[in-house]
């Protein structure tokens, strides 16, 4: 999939997070966050392979006690044993700094740590606890993400802008002034890091909002001042639909400007959701626009009074399944296979049309048309299905279409 309209990738220095490059014209990179309670560790360690297997390329896990602290090693060792070689970032907020220093296995188990500079420390402690957390990953030579929070924003720098904003003949909006804050904060912290001795290409920034114009307009300024790798995300997306259309709003914007190294989607789960759907989100996110391809797209018409029949919503549904539980397989066996596009359509309207675009489309019989179904291989029509067994038959097709072309 190749869309001339997205912009070129900005420059940013590339930074490597255990195996996995981020920035530095490296493909974007989808990461995820656990939500167990990190002392379980084997609940955190079933949960991050889950994760993992959904294409999450890094996994964050908090580390917010003595007891999470202790079982992140443990953590790691079980992926290990699983053959899970996905890089686990530890998030740190408040006593990171003390964390990191008491559990040296802990800060070497991570593959990156996550600083936030609105809850490091405040007044004198801040500048310490910062430096302590840095000085631990330079002795292990690890990453780090400077994650400004609008929600945990440094006050003394939000107070210190305020006040020399109200000097001003004209005063800019409140508003602007939190933008002109969030960066501030990203950009000062990644550079009293470097005084402390960090590279570049050690340093990931990200400065996330809960409203779409606000993290557009932050990351707009970052981009502009600095060449960090940038991680985005909107934080606290909110459930189900909401949480997904918001993240893509903003998430969009920013992608197709360039502005963009990593991402993850912060979805609310259902209760007793499945965790991995902000994995399968991000990642549809990417292929879309034409940035990345990960599973094979399945592209099925909506519906309407032409198509009564559920056929092809039953059958666009099930070769939808039938693609994801084939992942693993192609994956190991048929490299590429991540690009193939295929076509479910209910009626004759559009449907040779979209079949003939796509890789392998079908065009299943709308009202009052003759019960069979035509199928298009690269533009061209190869066979016509009939019967009860059409989902069978075109998954054999799909099967063999895969076999020979990245076989």
């Amino acid at each position: 999939m190749d869309f001339s309209a997205v912009q070129t990738r900005r420059h940013s220095v590339g930074v490597m997070v255990g195996s996995i490059k981020v920035g530095g014209r490296a493909p974007i990179v989808v990461q995820s966050m656990t939500n167990t309670d990190t002392a379980d560790i084997e609940g955190t360690a079933l949960q991050s392979a889950a994760l993992a297997k959904a294409g999450s390329e890094l996994v964050r896990i908090t580390v917010d006690r003595e007891e999470s602290a202790k079982a992140v090693p443990h953590i790691r060792n079980r992926l290990d044993q699983m053959g899970v070689t996905v890089p686990l970032v530890g998030d740190f907020h408040y006593n990171g700094h003390t964390l990191l220093n008491d559990h040296p296995a802990c800060a070497e188990a991570l593959a990156k740590y996550r600083i936030n500079p609105g809850n490091v420390g405040f007044k004198e402690k801040k500048d310490r606890n910062f430096s302590m957390m840095i000085e631990t990953a330079l002795k292990f030579n690890r990453p780090v993400r400077i994650g400004v929070n609008w929600g945990s924003l440094d006050q003394a720098l939000l107070t210190q802008l305020m006040d020399k904003n109200a000097k001003l003949p004209e005063p800019a909006p409140a508003r602007g002034v939190v933008h002109e804050t969030v960066a501030q904060s990203g950009i000062l912290s990644a550079a009293r890091a470097e005084e402390l001795g960090m590279k570049p290409n050690q340093i990931i920034i990200s400065a996330k909002c809960s409203v779409v114009q606000d993290l557009i307009a932050v990351y707009r300024l970052l981009a502009a001042r600095c060449e960090h790798a940038l991680h985005l995300g909107l934080t606290e997306a909110g459930m189900g639909s909401k949480g997904i259309v918001a993240s893509t709003a903003a998430l969009g914007v920013l992608l197709q400007e360039g502005i963009g190294d990593t991402i993850r989607i912060s979805l609310t789960p259902e209760p007793g959701g499945d965790r991995t759907r902000e994995v399968i989100v991000a990642q549809e996110i990417l292929q879309t626009m034409g940035l990345r391809a990960f599973a094979p797209m399945v592209i099925a018409c909506p519906g309407c009074g032409r198509t009564t029949s559920t056929t092809f919503q039953e059958l666009a549904q099930d070769i939808q399944f039938y693609v994801r539980d084939r992942l693993d397989v192609w994956r190991k066996d048929y490299p590429g296979f991540e690009n193939l596009s295929l076509a479910v359509m209910g009626c004759i309207v559009n449907g040779p049309g979209e079949s003939k675009h796509a890789d392998i489309g079908i065009s299943l019989p709308g009202t009052g048309e003759l019960p069979t179904a035509p199928v298009y291989i690269d533009g061209k029509k190869t066979a016509t299905l009939r019967g009860e067994n059409i989902s069978q038959q075109f998954k054999d097709i799909v099967e063999g279409y895969v076999r020979r072309r990245w076989g």
